[in-house]
């Protein structure tokens, strides 16, 4: 990986104003001064030599995309050249000269200080709802296996938030280390770190894809489940490849997008093969079921439940890469639950079987993973109804909703439509009426 230019040489006068007036040859013929090859400009630019090699003969660079490569590619501010203006720009382009405004800042926090400690300062909650300025913590200039552990960790928990709270409830928290994490991408990073980087950052990517998702907003999803899939690629981790498609997939599965659900799952599928990790396996064979019984392909979808539970059987007790272990045995039962009550027209046999793997699933659960409960006692709710059980169907959906009213999820809330289509046949029913009014009454993140 290439070494960081020296963030020093940027603050030199000549090279700021080679900047301010974005003379790009200027820029490069500073950089050569100082010891940065052609070669090594063309590597940080994503430029060829040749190009390099024209502007400093005087070919003007007048394209912002290819001013912001260059100033994305080389580590300088992009307000340095007129691109943007933020935070960073006005720190290290327009930072106030010592003795003047940070002074007068300084002395008016002590005023204030004084006035908030002995009560005579005026307190307006009303500003307290008002955007906060963010200030991010300056990037490392280095990067190793330490600070990959961070970050790894910090997603581990920030997904545990989503299982336990939905994703409403920790997007923005996820978005702001998707940013600190770009940070580290452009540092100096070692050898031995490259790899788990480019993991850890897909990983990251996926979970910001998935509490988008979760939260109903689908285009951020498939932009972040993208940039997860390059990464992931690029480090060659077909597991987690196939975490990122079964991701994709469900996302479309969801919205009753079938015949692409199906293709993602197939795709995932292909990798999930080349990963080796039995566990992988079986979780995208258990999804296809699902996409298979929406697109009203029965005999399918019966083949890959059973190719599933076989899967899943040989490899429960095998490790697992951490983005994996989540396919467990409920999540198992909960799946062929879902496709078997996806059915366009299940037996009641079928039907039984449903309601059964929902029972299994739902007593399987540990109690901080809502969404997942949430979302079985729902299917489980309908058809216990469907099944003739009304007044069993009619608390499920209860507890159901007493779970949903706890998460921050907009998928959780659209989950709830075929019970509330089953609650609307039976109009005289004051049991089903106050618990289709309990599912109205929920809000979405």
């Amino acid at each position: 990986m290439q070494e960081r230019i020296d963030p020093a040489l940027w603050l030199r006068p000549e090279m700021r104003a080679a900047l301010a007036s974005r003379d790009i040859a200027a820029v490069f013929r500073l950089l050569q001064r100082v010891g940065v090859s052609q070669r090594r400009i063309a590597a940080l630019t994503g430029q060829s030599q040749s190009e390099i090699s024209e502007i400093l003969g005087g070919r003007q660079v007048v394209s912002y995309d290819v001013l912001a490569r260059i100033a994305d590619g080389l580590g300088v501010a992009r307000g340095h050249l007129g691109l943007a203006y933020d935070e960073a720009t006005a720190q290290l382009v327009g930072a106030a000269p010592a003795g003047s405004e940070e002074d007068e800042d300084s002395r008016r926090l002590m005023v204030r200080l004084a006035e908030l400690t002995v009560g005579a300062g005026a307190i307006d909650p009303q500003s307290w709802s008002q955007p906060f300025a963010l200030a991010w913590a300056p990037a490392p200039d280095h990067v190793g296996l330490a600070d990959v552990a961070r970050l790894e960790s910090i997603t581990a928990q920030l997904r545990a938030m989503d299982h336990e709270h939905g994703g409403g409830a920790c997007r923005d928290a996820v978005l702001a280390q998707v940013a600190w994490a770009q940070q580290l991408l452009r540092a100096q990073v070692s050898e031995d770190s490259v790899r788990a980087l480019h993991i850890a950052v897909a990983d990251l990517h996926n979970l910001a894809g998935w509490t988008s998702f979760d939260v109903g907003m689908v285009g951020p999803a498939r932009r972040h489940f993208a940039r997860a899939l390059e990464h992931a690629r690029f480090a060659d981790e077909p597991s987690l490849v196939a975490k990122v498609l079964y991701c994709l997939g469900r996302l479309h599965v969801h919205h009753t997008w079938g015949a692409q659900a199906l293709r993602l799952f197939q795709l995932g599928q292909v990798a999930a093969q080349q990963s080796g990790f039995g566990r992988a396996i079986a979780m995208l064979h258990a999804n296809l079921a699902w996409a298979h019984a929406v697109v009203g392909e029965t005999r399918q979808a019966l083949a890959c439940i059973e190719r599933a539970r076989d899967e899943y059987a040989r490899a429960e007790h095998d490790e697992a890469p951490p983005w994996v272990r989540f396919f467990d045995s409920a999540e198992l039962q909960a799946l062929r639950g879902t496709a078997l009550a996806s059915l366009a027209e299940p037996t009641p046999q079928q039907r039984a079987e449903a309601i059964e793997r929902f029972s299994i699933s739902t007593a399987l659960r540990e109690l901080p993973l809502a969404r997942p409960r949430a979302f079985e006692l729902t299917a489980l709710a309908w058809l216990l109804i469907e099944d003739g059980d009304v007044a069993q169907g009619i608390q499920v959906g209860h507890q159901a909703v007493d779970l949903a009213a706890q998460l921050r999820s907009q998928r959780v809330v659209d989950r709830f439509a075929p019970l509330r289509a089953r609650l609307a046949r039976r109009p005289s029913d004051n049991d089903a009426r106050d618990l289709s009014e309990r599912i109205t009454g929920l809000r979405p993140p």
